[in-house]
């Protein structure tokens, strides 16, 4: 078994890098083919050829694509992300710089989304086939089909325009600096609330959906009938057996929506102006910052990949049948 995960496993990690290093290399493509340099802001109609040259030489610039391309390969196995041309600075000290906001800020959104999806899908089966049940699947369906930038900005229009009960932006207050310890702590989660409920919306429906189905299927399962008819209470096999054997899939549905929270909620971020990878990504592509760009996807795809594995590898600790398919 050990034998067969570490195969599985180290298959997995090369597959991850080649089909990254394969995303980047589209992303890389396409920002050199598309319209537009990020020279041009910089570049006057009254400078001179020579001084034009010079500009885009500074960006790097001047060389064929090809290669510029295996420059840039070279530099990401060396470590090296280059320069950002918006911030004059190497492409990894600014990601840092926005990198666990957004981390803070996906954790809190993830746990969020699990527990308040379990508690519906628990009350949703308890209810089964009654008005209760019904009500929630519906809800969450509306949840799930709502674009995540227009509840944004309905929250924003009931909750800062309205009735003024949150902040619609930013991080902190004016205010921040000259408060307590425990009154930042509170201008901090009250800024935090709306952006949560705005990225959580959407996967509260697709957990609680995941849940929900794994949870029916089970309870209708021959084992379930064998633990009833030894005696077992309707409760014990559903903490002690029926919730265990559901998880799996939304353990692999979690592995991927983290990996896209951590690499950046690129609309709710923009829109509650959050300094996070998502704000950060968007305002490279607008600048055509080429090495922001690839920086940024190049974090946002590493951690798909690592949550995707920590995922499998709780999937494989939950039920060790799943190891054969890893390893086919």
């Amino acid at each position: 078994m050990n034998n067969e995960f570490l195969k599985a496993f180290i298959r997995r990690i090369i597959s991850s890098i080649i089909v990254l290093l394969l995303v980047v290399s589209l992303v890389f493509v396409i920002t050199r083919v598309s319209p537009g340099s990020p020279t041009q802001k910089y570049i006057s109609p009254k400078f001179s050829p020579q001084l034009i040259d010079e500009v885009n030489s500074s960006f790097q610039l001047d060389k064929p694509v090809t290669e510029q391309y295996l420059a840039f390969i070279k530099n990401i196995f060396e470590g090296d992300l280059g320069i950002s041309y918006n911030y004059r600075r190497p492409v990894t000290d600014v990601i840092l710089d926005y990198l666990p906001f957004t981390i803070i800020f996906s954790s809190i959104s993830f746990v969020v989304q699990i527990l308040i999806s379990f508690l519906l899908a628990i009350i949703s089966i308890k209810n089964k086939n009654n008005f209760i049940d019904r009500f929630i699947s519906k809800s969450t369906l509306i949840a799930y089909a709502t674009p995540t930038f227009l509840v944004g900005v309905i929250l924003i229009y009931i909750f800062s325009y309205q009735f003024d009960l949150l902040p619609s932006s930013g991080l902190t207050s004016l205010r921040y600096e000259s408060q307590t310890m425990f009154n930042k702590l509170i201008d901090y989660s009250t800024h935090m609330i709306l952006p949560i409920i705005a990225i959580s919306f959407a996967g509260i429906a697709v957990y609680y959906k995941y849940l929900r189905d794994s949870l029916e299927g089970n309870l209708n399962s021959l084992f379930v009938l064998k633990l009833k008819a030894d005696g077992y209470s309707n409760r014990k096999i559903l903490i002690k057996h029926v919730i265990p054997n559901s998880l799996s899939p939304v353990i692999a549905a979690a592995g991927v929506d983290l990996g896209i929270l951590l690499g950046g909620a690129l609309l709710v971020e923009t829109i509650f102006g959050l300094p996070g990878m998502g704000r950060l990504t968007i305002n490279a592509v607008f600048s055509r910052d080429y090495p922001l760009i690839l920086g940024c996807v190049i974090v946002a795809g590493t951690m798909i990949i690592f949550t995707n594995l920590i995922a499998d590898m709780i999937r494989i600790k939950l039920d060790k049948r799943l190891i054969k398919g890893m390893v086919s």
